[in-house]
């Protein structure tokens, strides 16, 4: 029913005419807003024309990027969310992600991701960038706290991000200091024994430099209750975030920003159970924890002929994960005890990278229609792991693991305004990457991988107010290794993937700015598809559950993206978003059997939200959102899939001058839904292959209170 009103309206919108305004995208006045942005009072109904961080020339406004891209500002981040990005990644057509952790690690964009631990590599094909410093893998440290906005890209991004760039980017930009001393108090409550209070001030040091300073705490249970320990925290959330950042300029037109983030995540992981519950049986629960240091320096610098951004980071990230492997205990598991399992892995990353840009300004176009851009990029990364699985107290598997590789890219774009309302762009980067590998299995690679992307798009302005583009754009991935000693020599190594992607859209305002509307439609094609398929080599012992990575495939995957915002009137306003997609093989074929023409997996069809929210000019406020996705194959190597389902939230709270409050409550009828499913041979004595799953957070209601002074 909720799609449907959606799709009614998108369809309604699509056919009204493009309506022409006095004034120009860029001269919109800015909504009036307080308390970091919130609207209040607002005297306009008019929507803006948001900016884009995460592109090259990092000051673009949505409607003239080439490609799809879903902006959630500090407004939606603060009226939507709670604590974490996973609260609000609903709001994102075709954007979903797996658990088998606490929090999100691994993203799909458009049915292409990662969705689990991996041994080898670190090799995501999405992009998680927090402030130009790489999280990629480690979704973890996405809290929401003094974030100004989140950027989701979809589609390949060769020209702009390389081999993270796959399937899409997510880039998460925290506010920037600011002149103005201010200072805000941010506390939670919550029925899952939430805790929360964070705590942000700024301000200037001197006439040419400024401040910012948050940190932020919360605590909560983790909505499991352990039987065995008769505790229900096992699964609990401990998640602090501290961030300094400070901006300076001078006369000369020379901008220095530097950021540090210190992410110390120390989360609980005991989510399973037999019986598919809430209420677990383990013995020695396991953990998920993050500890990340990240330090980033960006360089803007006016050079008259040309403009220089130089980008510099630093990270490291000590991640500990562990989980019981048979989910239970000896008075549990009764005439088959002793049955126990654990797996820790202690792994260790860091990245160093450095990025320089020049880019054209008035003075330095080409022919004097065409803007430049020329980049290099260089990261030095290096993992160590070290991995430890027990049955019954003794060693079944020890892995320790030392990965170090170096890439290089050169990248380059051209934009070329053919006419007042024409622009073609053109990017092509190319990017090398020399890695090496050793374990103490005796696994000693050293691959090295060149590797292409770009992209040729045409954006035409159909109106002031309306933009129309086309894209055709080309993705890397960079390969990889397998790990388990019965893989065959053959496939040890997986070479790079690559992806074809043909997509157009529009993106405008209609009803004199009322009604903002992006659409847009695409296909992808998959090469050398990197495909994760899965074994239990013992059936007698779970953690012989592997993982094999080859080039097994071809895949297409298209659809539909939309998302709209509707200011009805100075109070009211209504939103939605629908992804459609279909992502399936076009050639895989395994021993497990023929899966041509099946759908790929964490591929939902649909995924769609839709809310509305009232504004009151007296301060009070309230917030309705409904979100749902169809069913998805867990995994590539089995059937097994999940349950289509929807869910809802709300907000009703008041708005001050100085302070607010608000009541909130998450999935408020209580829906039930999986965010990862596995497929294997658990329970003795036969360890029939059974389906098993992470629930997602059931009902979960809390109130909020914010003061800013």
């Amino acid at each position: 029913m909720k799609k449907t009103i959606l799709v009614s309206s998108i369809l309604f919108a699509l056919n009204l005419n493009a309506q022409e305004s006095d004034e120009g995208l860029n001269d919109l006045e800015p909504v009036v807003t307080t308390s970091d942005h919130r609207p209040k009072n607002d005297t306009s109904v008019n929507l803006e024309n948001k900016i884009v961080i995460a592109d090259l020339r990092e000051g673009t406004f949505q409607t003239e990027i080439s490609t799809s891209i879903s902006v959630l500002d500090s407004e939606t981040i603060e009226a939507a969310g709670t604590q974490h990005f996973e609260d609000i990644l609903s709001l994102v057509p075709n954007l979903n992600w797996s658990a088998g952790s606490n929090r999100p690690r691994y993203f799909q964009i458009r049915g292409i991701g990662e969705r689990s631990q991996y041994e080898g590599a670190p090799n995501p094909s999405v992009g998680f960038v927090v402030d130009d410093i790489d999280f990629s893998a480690l979704g973890g440290v996405a809290t929401l706290f003094d974030v100004e906005q989140i950027d989701v890209l979809r589609g390949p991004q060769g020209t702009r991000y390389g081999a993270n760039g796959l399937a899409g980017l997510i880039y998460v930009k925290t506010f920037a200091p600011e002149f103005e001393n201010s200072y805000k108090f941010e506390s939670l409550i919550g029925d899952d024994g939430d805790l929360a209070l964070g705590f942000r001030a700024t301000g200037g040091l001197s006439d040419n430099a400024a401040y910012r300073f948050s940190v932020h705490q919360y605590n909560a249970n983790g909505f499991r209750d352990n039987d065995f320990l008769n505790v229900d925290d096992t699964n609990e959330r401990d998640e602090f975030v501290a961030r300094g950042k400070i901006h300076w300029h001078n006369s000369d037109n020379l901008n220095i920003d530097f950021t540090l983030l210190k992410a110390d995540i120390n989360n609980g992981y005991d989510a399973f159970s037999p019986e598919n519950t809430l209420v677990v049986h383990s013995d020695k629960p396991g953990r998920d924890e993050q500890d990340s240091t990240g330090l980033g320096m960006k360089i803007k610098k006016d050079l008259n002929a040309f403009d220089l951004v130089s980008i510099s980071s630093y990270m490291k990230a000590d991640i500990f994960y562990s989980f019981d492997g048979d989910w239970g205990n000896d008075d549990y598991w009764g005439e088959f005890a002793p049955y126990d399992f654990t797996s820790d892995t202690d792994r260790e990353r860091r990245h160093i990278s450095q990025e320089f840009r020049l880019l054209s300004n008035e003075n330095s176009r080409l022919f004097d229609n065409t803007d430049w851009l020329v980049g290099l990029y260089y990261l030095d990364m290096a993992e160590n792991n070290d991995i430890l699985d027990l049955y019954n107290g003794f060693v079944d598997r020890e892995l320790s693991s030392q990965f170090d590789s170096e890439s290089l890219a050169l990248f380059v774009q051209f934009d070329t305004h053919l006419s007042e309302s024409n622009t073609l762009s053109t990017g092509l980067r190319f990017e090398t990457r020399d890695a090496n590998y050793k374990d103490t299995n005796g696994v000693d690679v050293s691959p090295t991988d060149n590797m292409w992307g770009g992209q040729i798009s045409l954006n035409h302005d159909i109106s002031k107010n309306l933009n129309s583009y086309v894209t055709l754009s080309r993705g890397y991935k960079a390969g990889g290794f397998n790990l388990s000693l019965s893989v065959p020599d053959n496939l040890r190594e997986y070479q790079p993937e690559s992806l074809w992607n043909l997509e157009t859209g529009i993106k405008g305002y209609f009803l004199d700015y009322k009604l903002q509307l992006n659409a847009s439609v695409f296909y992808s094609k998959r090469e050398d598809m990197q495909i994760s398929t899965s074994r239990q080599e013992d059936p007698n012992d779970p953690l012989t559950f592997v993982y094999l990575t080859s080039n097994a495939a071809t895949g297409s995957n298209y659809g539909i993206e939309t998302d709209f915002n509707y200011q009805i009137s100075q109070s009211i306003a209504v939103y939605g978003s629908l992804g459609l997609l279909n992502a399936e093989f076009d050639d895989f074929v395994t021993a497990e059997g023929n899966f041509n023409g099946r759908d790929q997996a964490h591929a939902p069809k649909y995924t769609f939200s839709l809310g509305a929210e009232y504004q009151n000019i007296n301060g009070f406020f309230a917030r309705i959102d409904a979100n749902g996705k169809d069913s998805f194959y867990f995994s590539d190597s089995h059937d097994q899939q999940s349950k289509s389902y929807q869910s809802y939230n709300l907000r009703l709270g008041y708005q001050a001058d100085a302070w607010s409050v608000t009541l909130w409550g998450n999935n408020i009828f209580d829906k039930k839904f999986a965010t990862r499913g596995f497929f294997f041979g658990l329970e003795p004595p036969n360890y029939e292959s059974t389906q098993y799953l992470q629930l997602g957070s059931p009902r979960h209601m809390g109130v909020s209170f914010d003061y800013e002074f």
